[in-house]
């Protein structure tokens, strides 16, 4: 009844449906049974983080899309009060949690992009972040972990902008 008071706009929608398409591949299986991700809270925000850091790195790359950028990193953050709620974390708290949930998301914003552009080591950032829960990583899982975010990040740059700005982005197969 109110969209129809306040219809949502085409960046809504579009931040709406690429934050779900990111959880949703943040949710598959693969990552917690194959690739060693631990099935945790932290496990699962650092996946959901992973994969729209990936999608604001690509949108960061063309012109005019910052609104988008913006909106689909409020998207996150509604859904992550939303979540902190349901786990019964007190009213007054959850504001702190979410400061500090930013402030790591930012973090690995800066730490993914320079590691992508080669200013860093994909893998080591992988495991303070992917893997910084897990007692201790299998190599293999976190150098795997790396292949698939070097696939995302190419196949993303591959893909048309308006594509992505419609709310549509076509991961590699797992």
């Amino acid at each position: 009844m109110l969209d129809l008071l306040w219809p949502i706009s085409k960046k809504h929608k579009a931040a709406q449906a690429l934050y779900t398409g990111a959880v949703l591949q943040a949710r598959a299986p693969v990552f917690y049974e194959r690739m060693g991700v631990p099935d945790s809270v932290d496990g699962r925000f650092d996946m959901i983080s992973l994969h729209v850091i990936l999608i604001l790195l690509r949108l960061s790359e063309e012109p005019k899309t910052a609104k988008v950028s913006q909106t689909l990193f409020d998207t996150m953050f509604r859904d992550m009060d939303k979540a902190l709620r349901e786990m019964a974390i007190g009213d007054l708290s959850v504001p702190k949690h979410m400061k500090r949930m930013m402030n790591g998301f930012n973090g690995r914003l800066q730490n993914y992009r320079q590691a992508l552009d080669g200013e860093g080591n994909l893998e080591e950032v992988l495991r303070r972040n992917i893997y910084g829960s897990a007692d201790s990583p299998a190599f293999d899982d976190v150098k795997q972990m790396g292949s698939y975010v070097r696939q995302v990040h190419g196949s993303l740059k591959a893909q048309e902008i308006k594509k992505i700005l419609d709310g549509t982005v076509d991961y590699p197969e797992l």
